[in-house]
């Protein structure tokens, strides 16, 4: 089955696994857990004990607002939604998805909320640009 995968800190990248419970808990981990956090037919698919489990913060989910409403940790996948099953991802969702999950991600809280930012190439060089121009005040 042709998947997208995530891990943190990683690019996400295309791959195969086989069409099974046990690939799929092996890919994750753990004992799957899907989610369907967006309109296309696709399932994200997680380790079901992520958080519990201590595992490295990987990406954010955002609300229609933008903001973060749920951080994966731990490795996940999408895969494409079949008539019964999982299925493989289709070329323009496997090209969508790979951007959208491109750039890992690190995460800090900002009073009440959950900030993400992407590590895209020259992220700390763009952080530290802006601290420096910008007053501390």
């Amino acid at each position: 089955m042709r998947i997208l995968l995530v891990k943190p800190d990683q690019e996400a990248f295309e791959t195969e696994i086989k069409d099974d419970l046990t690939s799929l808990q092996e890919t994750v981990g753990g004992y799957i857990q899907a989610l369907y956090p967006f309109d296309d037919p696709v399932a994200l698919i997680c380790n079901e004990e992520n958080k519990l489990l201590g595992l490295p913060l990987n990406r954010a989910l955002y609300d229609d607002e933008g903001r973060v409403y749920d951080i994966i940790a731990g490795d996940f996948f999408l895969t494409g939604l079949g008539e019964d099953d999982f299925s493989d991802l289709s070329d323009e969702l496997m090209k969508k998805y790979m951007e959208h999950f491109k750039y890992p991600e690190i995460f800090f809280r900002s009073g009440n909320e959950i900030v993400a930012i992407k590590q895209t190439e020259g992220y700390m060089e763009d952080i530290a640009e802006k601290s420096l121009s910008e007053p501390l005040l």
